[in-house]
């Protein structure tokens, strides 16, 4: 991505909140939880972590392995969350996660994350960051990202509408949640800039949170 980036300002009402690559770096896990599974499959590693991110693992698998069945992705994805669950070591926050995070103490804002409930508040508190209050997780949706579903439940939990929200995402998938479900797209880390959000930082340290007038949230970012 460039090193620079024009500064922008939006206004929202409410913000979603994507976890793995946006609040926390998982990198590491998720690298060794599934490189493993690749190897048992006899596929490429490098081509299944660009599949992987931003998506329930179940899903993943129906992408890399079509015409597996739904059942035996399933039974792989529960494994697989064990492990992801009990492996937090090298789990970080983003860099300005923690503060950004603060920032939205009394503002409307929910997370938003493929992974599960145990996973969440797994990571979250491995990287030593709050959970918000609403939260949408693996358990919340019929269907996993780029389907909009966890962004609309989001939206409608905080009571507030899609065009009135702004996500922060980092993966393609999510972008594309975002997308799908009418909302503007703030994209963190180098991944978010191949997938055309509204504005992208390469972390959370770039972004200034400014409640103003008529419960608006005012987002500085770049």
């Amino acid at each position: 991505m460039p090193a620079t980036a024009p500064p922008s300002v939006l206004t929202a009402r409410a913000l979603l909140l994507d976890m793995d690559g946006t609040l926390v770096d998982s990198t590491a896990v998720v690298e060794r939880v599934w490189r493993r599974w690749a190897e048992r499959h006899g596929l490429d590693g490098d081509e299944v972590m660009k599949v992987v991110h931003g998506r329930q693992g179940h899903a993943s698998m129906a992408v890399l392995l079509p015409g597996r069945p739904r059942q035996l992705n399933l039974a792989d994805n529960a494994r697989m969350l064990a492990e992801e669950t009990a492996d937090t070591d090298g789990v970080v926050e983003v860099p300005g996660a923690a503060a950004f995070l603060a920032s939205l103490r009394g503002l409307p804002h929910a997370l938003v994350t493929s992974a599960d409930a145990a996973l969440s508040t797994a990571r979250m508190n491995a990287a030593g960051l709050p959970l918000p209050a609403v939260r949408v997780t693996a358990e919340s949706v019929g269907a996993s990202k780029p389907d909009p579903e966890g962004f609309l439940k989001g939206a409608a939990e905080l009571g507030v509408g899609p065009a009135d929200c702004v996500v922060f995402e980092d993966s393609g998938a999510g972008i594309a949640a975002a997308r799908a479900a009418g909302m503007r797209v703030v994209g963190v880390g180098p991944r978010a800039h191949h997938h055309a959000p509204d504005a992208v930082v390469p972390d959370l340290t770039r972004v200034r949170v400014e409640a103003v007038a008529g419960g608006t949230v005012r987002l500085h970012v770049g």
